[in-house]
This record gives C-alpha cells, sequence and structure tokens, in this order.
C-alpha cells in the first residue's frame, strides 16, 4: 500500500482549499468573490489583480468579508528591498505570502515577516525537465525542490510552494515542519491544453502531505463555480474527518 501523508496541522478543513482569483479586474474578482460565498474561505491574489490597480484596497475588503488572503507576488530583489517589502506587507493584513530567491532574500523575508508566513517558491508547476535545462538548472526537479525546501526551512522561512508530484518526499525527508502549500490541483487528469505541467487532483495533492491546495481555473471556470467549490470542499472535508 502507497504511504500517505496525511497534514496533521490544526487548519480548519474548508481553509485547505485556497481559490486563486487569477481574474482581470478587482471588479470580476469580488463578483467571483461573492459567487463563491462561503464556498471559499482562502484567496490567494497574485501579479495579475496587481496590475489593476487597487490592490491592498481588494484585499481590505476581502478582510472585511472574514476572507483569508494569500500575497502571491513572488517577492525577488535585492534582499534589503524584499525585507522591507515583507515588512511593509506584514501590516495589511495578509496571512500568506511568496518570496523567490536565494538564501539572503530568504533571510531578509524571515526576519521582517512578523505574524505573516513567508512561503519559499521551490519550482514553478508550469516547468519540466526541458524548462529547467533551458534556465541552466542541470539537478533533477526533485533534488531542486528539495534543495530549496530544506534551506527556507533553516533560514527561517513557514513554508514553501511545491507541486503535488514532489510533496511526498518532503514529508519523508523534512517530516511535517513546513506548511506545504500546492498550487497546480485539477479535479480530475490534466487536459493536453492546460500550461500547468507537474499537476495532482485533489485527492492525491492531500495524500502526498499538502496543507494546502491552490485551485483556479477548474472553479472558477466551472458552468457553476459554487458547485465546483463545495464538491472539493466535500472530497477535503471526508480525508480529514
Amino acid at each position: 500500500m502507497t504511504q500517505t501523508f496525511i497534514s496533521n496541522k490544526p487548519i480548519p478543513a474548508n481553509e485547505r482549499l485556497i481559490m486563486a482569483l487569477d481574474v482581470p479586474s478587482i471588479e470580476q474578482a469580488k463578483n467571483l468573490v461573492e459567487e463563491l460565498g462561503d464556498s471559499i474561505v482562502f484567496y490567494k491574489v497574485g501579479m495579475e489583480l496587481f496590475m489593476c490597480g487597487d490592490y491592498f484596497g481588494f484585499i481590505e475588503w476581502l478582510k472585511q468579508h472574514g476572507k483569508k488572503v494569500f500575497v502571491d507576488l513572488k517577492f525577488f530583489d535585492v534582499p534589503a528591498t524584499v525585507g522591507r517589502a515583507i515588512a511593509a506587507l506584514s501590516q495589511k493584513g495578509v496571512d500568506l505570502a511568496t518570496i523567490h530567491g536565494n538564501d539572503a532574500i530568504m533571510q531578509a523575508a524571515a526576519v521582517n515577516k512578523g505574524d505573516l508566513k513567508v512561503l519559499a517558491v521551490t519550482a514553478l508547476t508550469s516547468l519540466d525537465r526541458g524548462d529547467l535545462d533551458d534556465l541552466g538548472f542541470q539537478c533533477d526537479v526533485r533534488e531542486l525542490v528539495l534543495s530549496r525546501a530544506k534551506r527556507a526551512l533553516a533560514i527561517g522561512c513557514d513554508g514553501i510552494v511545491s507541486s503535488g508530484l514532489e510533496v511526498s518526499m518532503l514529508r519523508e525527508q523534512l517530516d511535517n515542519k513546513l506548511l506545504v502549500i500546492t498550487p497546480g490541483v485539477r479535479p480530475v487528469d490534466n487536459r493536453e491544453d492546460d500550461d500547468q505541467k507537474r499537476v495532482v487532483t485533489v485527492e492525491a495533492a492531500f495524500q502526498n502531505g499538502a496543507d494546502y491546495i491552490v485551485v483556479g481555473r477548474p472553479i472558477r471556470d466551472a458552468v457553476n463555480s459554487k458547485a465546483m467549490a463545495e464538491s472539493m470542499q466535500a472530497q477535503i472535508a471526508v480525508l480529514f474527518s
């Protein structure tokens, strides 16, 4: 029997599904949040909404509606600049935020995070072996993910972002110490036209050890978005019952 690594962290089951608000306007984002109602508690707001204007006003709106917020801007800059940006973000009531980069960048974020939980990105789920070759990474994807996870833990980050394909390896190597957020989750097997290459299903992501999953298009583009979200929440509730 394949070993499973179901998360034992004290996270409410209905908060383990993070909805990615990858839409082109704040108005559309608000409409989607209102449509989803109480089926989603946690939202990811990324670069697309950042470029729409009033990004932080929208975050405040989400908090006023009782939602949790994951800022996915993948901060990558001079360490001192990242440190100051994270310090400022920690005052916005945000729950999670992503950073990228080397040890110095991760350390600057960890030192300045306050109550904000900082997540180090390992390898984007849109990258496969060929993409990593193009970027100059000669190591195996799994080796890269494990190396970055170990460094993030040692430096003081709260967690990492990792494909569900590598999570079981991380749990075997690092136990349950880090928060693991898994994007690229699909309700069924991946479509050929999907630009996410290293993906898993809801059940597989959590059985492999993810603490949270991030889902966007399968909910956003569903005929009935709320029904799709509720269906995923029902799967999660069974897994954590």
